[in-house]
């Protein structure tokens, strides 16, 4: 019995350790991908130029800033000058980077697996998740730099020199709040990769629970990471035809999702509100900048709006905006459908057509909740003197843009309905054409061996 008792221990040990090596794997992995595709994204955009060494520190903050750590922006401009800075984004290239590779990398193990037991995915999942924390900390604890902004010309510089103006700009990471994002940011991303992932073992009862739920979270991670596949294959076209490529590559490696799974909402006919003003640093895509532009003497408060409607309506703005539109709308009922599509063939035999109507309503609505709370930006960054008014125009900018939310989730549930009825209704009709192809009709025992094989 003793001996049954120390190789128990000894076996468990082995396990622990075997457990914490594979995390570490996954977590240097994911945080390798994070920082590599951050730094590139941010050279292509012109920050290695950065005054006063701030590069390696800001790609701290941008890895930060994607996993969900709020990073702070701060100015200082002498005595007689006021600041005013905010930054609120997710650069969704570096968070969907490192999210496919930590998964990639937990799954691993768990693959051709026949069963695991009722406590192996979380105990997987907490030294993952620990060894994250203390990474993304650390990072945390690198990302703040403070740095001098030139006033541009000879004017502004002689007008900053005689009123004892010298503007800074920094950032900081919150260590503490970014630690508890980092509890729940591997946490949750862990779980959607069991829920969506076949190849993974579960135990049983989370199995069973998952037969519904798996095949709709599948066809979302499908869909959402189509519209990315497109959008990188336009990014590169547009980034091979047109001057300054190293414009759209970091767009592409910093916010590609931001811009392709808004122009996914877009499709659905999902309006967004917003505002730019000034040339702002952050990469603003022209299509974006040509509706979202304030006019010279509109207020601060004035908001525009983007959806079809206003994509539409080429008021000498640009001509290929109408095509854009439509592009989006074609898109997003073509790819939609094939989502339901793959939802139906994933999905049990017995379920019923309305059954995978309201299983794709409620996986659409989410998803589309979740891009409504990762896509919206906030930024902005003023200097003047005595409080009153700008100093330069290139040293005050605004970019604005938020959802509304409500409309949003009734337009998602109403395309999921409809998508996955006729999603459900072409998979039924394509196997009964194989079938009868083959000579044969489908029976019940092959309806529920196919669902089990599924």
């Amino acid at each position: 019995m003793s001996q049954q008792r120390s190789s128990g221990r000894d076996g468990a040990g082995r396990r622990a350790v075997r457990d914490w090596c594979e995390a570490l794997v996954a977590v240097v992995a994911g945080l390798g991908v994070m920082i590599g595709t951050a730094a590139l994204g941010l050279w292509a955009a012109g920050a290695a130029d950065l005054p006063e060494g701030t590069f390696p520190q800001l790609v701290a903050a941008i890895v930060v800033m994607a996993a969900g750590g709020p990073v702070e922006l701060s100015g200082e401009a002498g005595l007689i000058a006021e600041t005013d800075a905010g930054l609120t984004v997710l650069p969704l290239s570096v968070t969907l980077a490192g999210a496919l590779t930590i998964a990639a990398c937990f799954l691993r193990p768990l693959r051709h697996r026949a069963a695991v037991g009722a406590r192996e995915p979380a105990l997987r999942i907490l030294p993952l998740a620990a060894l994250w924390v203390a990474a993304l900390s650390g990072l945390a604890a690198l990302a703040r730099h403070s740095f001098a902004i030139p006033l541009g010309d000879e004017t502004a510089v002689d007008i900053g020199e005689l009123l004892d103006i010298t503007p800074r700009a920094g950032f900081r990471a919150d260590i503490p709040l970014t630690a508890l994002l980092g509890l729940l940011w591997p946490a949750g991303l862990l779980v959607l990769a069991l829920l969506v992932s076949r190849e993974a073992a579960l135990p049983a009862r989370p199995a069973r629970s998952q037969e519904s739920a798996r095949p709709a979270a599948f066809a979302m991670v499908v869909l959402l990471l189509a519209y990315v596949v497109l959008g990188l294959v336009i990014g590169l076209v547009v980034a091979a035809t047109r001057p300054h490529p190293a414009e759209t590559f970091a767009v592409l490696l910093l916010g590609l999702p931001n811009l392709v799974w808004l122009g996914f909402t877009l499709g659905l006919g999902v309006s967004w509100e917003g505002r730019v003003t000034g040339p702002f640093g952050l990469p603003m895509p022209r299509m974006l900048d040509a509706v979202l532009r304030a006019p010279d003497d509109s207020t601060r408060d004035t908001l525009n709006t983007l959806n079809l409607a206003t994509l539409s309506d080429h008021d000498g703005r640009a001509w290929w905006l109408p095509v854009v539109a439509a592009v989006l709308l074609v898109a997003a009922a073509v790819l939609l459908v094939a989502a339901a599509f793959l939802m139906a063939a994933r999905s049990p035999a017995r379920t019923r057509p309305w059954q995978h109507a309201v299983h794709m309503a409620v996986a659409l609505t989410l998803t589309v909740l979740t891009v409504c709370l990762v896509a919206r930006i906030s930024a902005h960054y003023g200097l003047s003197p005595l409080g009153i008014g700008d100093l330069g125009g290139g040293l005050a900018g605004d970019v604005l843009l938020r959802p509304r939310v409500w409309t949003a989730l009734g337009l998602a549930a109403g395309w999921g309905l409809i998508t996955g009825l006729l999603g459900s209704v072409l998979w039924t009709a394509s196997r009964a054409g194989w079938r009868l192809r083959g000579g044969r009709s489908i029976s019940q025992e092959e309806l529920h061996a196919d669902s089990h094989h599924r």
